[in-house]
């Protein structure tokens, strides 16, 4: 079991990424069974009286739990991290002083959520630019905003996906939501739906550039 459990540990927080890192940690306890005795400091309930053998055997079982959270959280992180959360003996408390420490204040939090949901807004699609590189660029933001810990639903990514591109790809964007339901449309469907329109254009600007030059070769003179 041990084994296992370090097999399925997340790497090492070393003071940076934290907001990848901390996902990560989460799904792991989230695996062990472990993540409410972080997330609420959770306690197990006192023994009855003349408890028996089995109710002994499940309190003492929810009595290492906790221990155990606050375990896992020391093996994945540094030296230099440990030294930060070594004198809590609680699991959330460690936590929360990670999250401090490393989030920041909650003004600053909401500085940097302000901030990327601008940045979102103002997402465009370049002149120049394949739609797989625009949407690229797109959610690199909304996984940003995500990782904070702020919901950005499909839905309003599809949308803002939807308004990004409408100056390049109005046409195609109408007859897409003529034949589907805009509002159930999953961000991989919409993506592959106008990559394809993207090279039906190019294949047709391809054959007009060629038949152009068809055309002015037929009549140079001999």
């Amino acid at each position: 079991m041990a084994t296992q459990s370090a097999l399925m540990a997340p790497l090492v927080f070393n003071g940076e990424h934290y907001h990848i890192w901390v996902v990560k940690m989460i799904a792991f306890l989230h695996g062990q069974g472990l993540w409410q005795y972080v997330e609420e400091s959770r306690q197990p309930p006192p023994l009855r009286q003349n408890p028996m053998l089995n109710q002994m055997r499940l309190h003492e079982e929810e009595t290492t739990k906790a221990p155990r959270a606050l375990s896992h959280i020391h093996a994945a992180v540094t030296d230099l991290v440990f030294t930060r959360i070594m004198a809590y003996e609680n699991p959330k408390e460690a936590w929360d002083k990670l999250r401090e420490e490393y989030m920041g204040s909650t003004t600053t939090r909401n500085m940097q959520v302000l901030n990327l949901r601008r940045e979102f807004e103002m997402q465009r699609m370049q002149e120049t630019e394949k739609v797989k590189d625009c949407v690229d660029r797109l959610m690199d933001v909304v996984n940003k905003i995500r990782l904070i810990g702020v919901e950005l639903t499909n839905h309003r990514v599809v949308e803002k996906v939807l308004v990004s591109l409408l100056e390049r790809f109005e046409s195609e964007i109408s007859s897409l939501e003529d034949s589907k339901d805009m509002t159930q449309i999953t961000l991989t469907e919409l993506v592959h739906a106008l990559q394809a329109q993207e090279q039906r254009r190019l294949l047709r600007q391809k054959n007009t550039s060629e038949g152009a030059l068809v055309t002015s070769f037929k009549g140079k003179p001999a």
